[in-house]
């Protein structure tokens, strides 16, 4: 049964979710399975990240020693619902044969001024846990993320370290993925130009 928006709008106040009202700075929220987003307030702790709030998508390239190399296409949504972090969720489809290649999802943190975290699943299995920084540049951001353990699963390959390196630059987002797995040393692996949709 779909709510009637009456319904709907005191189910919102009983759990306390009703909208507060937008001031200056705020964004729209992105949770994934809602068409419509109320607008929340940057929250302190990840106003320096604000800029990635949206819709992205673009193409990127990838390579490393043991595959050969790839083009993809990919989309990446940053969410945020007023809280200390940023819902990040990309997934990719090979250029070459039009199925999807790869998907990740997790969260961003602002733990403390200009430093970051980043927890991200992968459906490989393995989990990146990386710290990092954030810098204001002219009209946008950079970021740059180190992993401090990649755990995994028992049938997961073995990744040993990831780099992330992301630069926003107006309504631009390019980044470079470098990593060491299955034996091999840390070395580039993804980068890509993404755009931004909303």
């Amino acid at each position: 049964m779909r709510p009637t928006p009456s319904r709907a709008r005191r189910a919102a106040d009983t759990l306390g979710a009703r909208p507060r009202a937008v001031r200056a700075g705020s964004r729209r929220a992105g949770c994934p399975g809602r068409s419509t987003v109320p607008r929340v307030d940057v929250h302190p702790d990840v106003a320096a990240l604000a800029t990635l709030i949206g819709s992205w998508s673009g193409e990127g390239e990838g390579s490393y020693p043991t595959i050969e190399p790839f083009r993809y296409r990919e989309e990446v949504v940053f969410g945020h619902v007023g809280k200390p972090f940023l819902a990040y969720r990309q997934a990719t489809v090979n250029l070459a044969t039009g199925l999807p290649a790869h998907a990740e999802a997790g969260y961003l943190r602002g733990v403390a001024p200009g430093r970051i975290e980043l927890v991200l699943a992968h459906p490989t299995g393995i989990v990146e846990l990386s710290e990092g920084q954030v810098l204001d540049q002219p009209g946008g951001l950079s970021l740059h993320l180190l992993s401090t353990v990649v755990p995994r699963t028992a049938t997961a390959k073995e990744v040993t370290s990831v780099e992330r390196r992301l630069t926003v630059s107006g309504d631009t987002l390019r980044y470079q993925v470098s990593m060491a797995a299955v034996g091999q040393a840390h070395q580039h692996h993804l980068s890509a130009e993404l755009h931004r949709q909303s």
